[in-house]
């Protein structure tokens, strides 16, 4: 697959606000026509990120680049970006055609292009038909699609979006989710989307970037992030995740649980601590004398699709997903493959462990 060229850059971006540090030495690049989600918790910079890359904020240190152009000091005007915000702030006096038709008539392009750009982005956004209706008589998810076609209609080369989602149900959430990858695919733009919520990121992303505390945590696909998390931040924050304090002993072999399990990971060293993740769905329940370790089933829930069950080993409590429900009390075996063992670097107490402790 041929790479896509480098179209955003930041070098090195720091923010700081009143003294207080919001993003540390950012490195970042984003390549042209891809759909970059930055995911973390409040407070963890992605919107600052978003916003300096918009224009709207200023770096405190270090560069933006767009195509290898410096913008650092450039304002939003100027550059080739538009930004949908969660609100949507659509103008309630001039209705759907006028709110789309709004930056292209500041721009003064003549009527007939106007006419077909609106209409382009109405059947775009699957709102054919709605020009002349009030933007008030919108539902959220019809007020959002304009908000976008809005943006879309000036032919930005990126689009940002800052947690656009947020204000809408979970079903309608899920909707748009498709809909905005269906539109990005289909215009070959690149779209930076902002949010907190792991489904959005990895349903839509073709990169996400992890971000926690004002520094970026992990960069990858969807799956990658998903499968070789970095640390126990990401493992937790991305999916649910059994973790494990364990023991690597040697390449392809480490001991949790009092148990030596195969892996598939190396070069950690020789009885060395390391933190073991396995995924709830990655559990296999078995026979309890056919398992690797064994436990009683503590607690059930019915998830609709899967049960969610609370197994203890005695060293471990482990939490696992399975269409195959086992009563509370039960006493089971368990079984993992080496594939869906997951070994990391042990995380370290910091800053944020002792804040999240105190919370």
């Amino acid at each position: 697959m041929e790479e896509r060229p480098q179209l955003i850059k930041l070098e090195d971006v720091s923010k700081e606000y009143d003294g207080t540090v919001v993003l540390s030495d950012i490195n970042l690049y984003i390549r042209k026509n891809e759909f970059v989600t930055l995911l973390g918790p409040s407070g963890c910079g992605k919107t600052t990120t978003l916003r300096i890359i918009g224009g709207f904020e200023r770096a405190t240190t270090g560069r933006v680049l767009f195509d290898g152009e410096d913008i650092t000091d450039l304002p939003p005007y100027k550059r080739r970006v538009n930004t949908v915000f969660q609100k949507y702030a659509l103008f309630p006096h001039l209705n759907v055609f006028e709110n789309i038709a709004f930056g292209l008539k500041v721009a003064k392009r003549p009527k007939d292009e106007i006419k077909a750009r609106v209409e382009k982005m109405l059947s775009l956004v699957n709102l054919k038909g709605y020009g002349k209706r009030s933007v008030e008589s919108l539902s959220g998810g019809q007020q959002q699609r304009i908000a976008i076609a809005r943006a879309l209609v000036n032919e930005p080369e990126v689009l940002l979006l800052d947690e656009p989602l947020g204000a809408l149900d979970l079903k309608l959430r899920q909707e748009m989710q498709l809909e905005l990858k269906r539109m990005q695919q289909r215009l070959g733009i690149t779209f930076i989307f902002v949010t907190h919520d792991q489904e959005e990121a990895l349903t839509m992303s073709d990169i996400i970037v992890v971000m926690r505390g004002g520094y970026i945590q992990q960069i990858g696909t969807p799956k990658d992030v998903y499968d070789e998390p970095k640390s126990a931040f990401v493992a937790n924050f991305i999916g649910e995740s059994n973790i494990i304090r364990g023991t690597m002993v040697k390449d392809f072999l480490v001991n949790f649980c009092g148990a030596n399990f195969p892996c598939v990971d190396k070069g950690f060293g020789e009885d060395v601590p390391v933190d073991v993740l396995i995924r709830p769905e990655d559990v296999q329940l078995v026979e309890e004398g056919q398992g690797m370790l064994k436990g009683t089933v503590r607690s059930v829930l019915f998830k609709g699709v899967h049960y969610e069950m609370i197994i203890d080993t005695g060293e471990f409590s482990f939490k696992v997903h399975s269409t195959a429900m086992q009563p509370e009390g039960a006493a089971v075996g368990l079984s993992i493959i080496p594939f869906n063992i997951h070994i990391m670097r042990p995380m370290q107490v910091d800053a944020f462990e002792e804040e999240e402790a105190e919370e």
